[in-house]
């Protein structure tokens, strides 16, 4: 089938974008503010067409570990929550980043701590790109600004994962979960026979054939030396990640005295505050990182002889900023801006708080 262009929400790109990628399975629990990515999925009715798996799970607990059941097995396994619900998928996250097992996450920020707010909030950073769940590893993580990246990322974030034998996630936010666009869908792509996932998946628990034994899927082993030589080698997966995945968009930095960083549905509204603000004379730029980890810190890095100043804005009370000033590691001051609780910031207040904390 040809591309088509239809007008849809984020939420429900992600899932139409899932289904004509080949995904095998989608196991998730309503809510808000993700609920129309599974209640599309049910509602499209996929498992009579391509033959996708949907299910909604008793709990988020449930969930994960389906997935990593089918992740396990070669399969393209996904699931998708918000902020609540994916701090309880976080044991199963990590069990699959031990296990070295490829599937996508989304994430679609809400205001917390706790149960919060239903409205839009960037305070999942440190959990995504921190590791929230326990030992030392890393998530491939995605942060899309328009309902077109929330399609797009769905192909990139599994191919990421089987390239890496890694967990992805796609973390956006209330906003753009929310928010209708035009977006350009993919063709659709035949799912994989059992036979090119042999082939393309050597480690999946596909049984014994006659060409090789059973494989074990794990993520645990109790010699101390093996289990380190299994972290050095996800150490060394993780730098082959840094050196080759980062992704990230520039917007006006060629002559910028101060540049904006933001990803996500912040990034938008600082296109507005740069507009303002070079209206009034104040040369000023915008870093987006599209990859929050990788992070894009040898390009922030790049501009810390070159601007004055840094401001990051986020949906939080500070959190990218930390990495932004490592990247720069004191070359540069480096401020931040951000509303809680659910609150959007304005182009405005944007354009304010650069005044009032970097501009000189």
């Amino acid at each position: 089938m040809s591309e088509e262009i239809s007008l849809m929400k984020g939420n429900e790109a992600i899932a139409y974008a899932a289904i004509r990628y080949g995904v095998d399975g989608y196991f998730g629990y309503p809510i808000t503010p993700q609920s129309e990515i599974i209640e599309t999925l049910m509602e499209v009715a996929p498992w009579k067409t391509t033959g996708m798996v949907v299910l909604q799970a008793e709990s988020e607990v449930a969930a994960i570990n389906m997935v990593y059941g089918g992740a396990a097995c070669g399969k393209y396994s996904m699931t998708s929550s918000s902020s609540p619900g994916i701090s309880l998928k976080q044991e199963g996250i990590s069990y699959m980043a031990g296990a070295e097992l490829p599937c996508l996450i989304v994430n679609v920020q809400r205001g917390g701590p706790g149960l919060g707010t239903i409205q839009p909030s960037q305070a999942d950073y440190f959990q995504t790109v921190k590791g929230g769940g326990h030992g030392d590893y890393r998530l491939i993580t995605l942060a899309p600004n328009s309902v077109q990246e929330m399609a797009d990322f769905v192909a990139l974030g599994f191919d990421l994962a089987f390239k890496y034998r890694n967990p992805a996630m796609i973390l956006t936010d209330g906003v753009i979960g929310q928010m209708m666009e035009k977006v350009k869908l993919p063709e659709f792509r035949r799912r994989r026979t059992d036979q090119e996932i042999r082939e393309q998946c050597p480690w999946a628990t596909l049984g014994k054939t006659p060409d090789r034994e059973p494989n074990i899927i794990t993520s645990l082993e109790l010699d101390s030396a093996l289990m380190e030589k299994n972290n050095e080698r996800f150490q060394a997966k993780y730098r082959v990640v840094e050196e080759n995945e980062v992704l990230y968009e520039e917007v006006k930095c060629d002559d910028a005295d101060y540049l904006l960083v933001a990803f996500g549905s912040a990034a938008r509204i600082c296109l507005k505050t740069i507009e303002m603000a070079r209206e009034e004379g104040i040369k000023v730029g915008l870093v987006r990182p599209i990859t929050l980890w990788p992070f894009p810190s040898k390009i922030l890095r790049g501009y810390a002889g070159k601007v004055k100043g840094m401001l990051t804005v986020e949906l939080n009370a500070g959190q990218m900023v930390e990495d932004v000033r490592l990247a720069v590691n004191g070359k540069v001051p480096v401020e931040h801006y951000g509303r809680l609780g659910g609150i959007v910031p304005t182009p405005d207040g944007v354009l304010d708080a650069l005044k009032e904390k970097v501009v000189k």
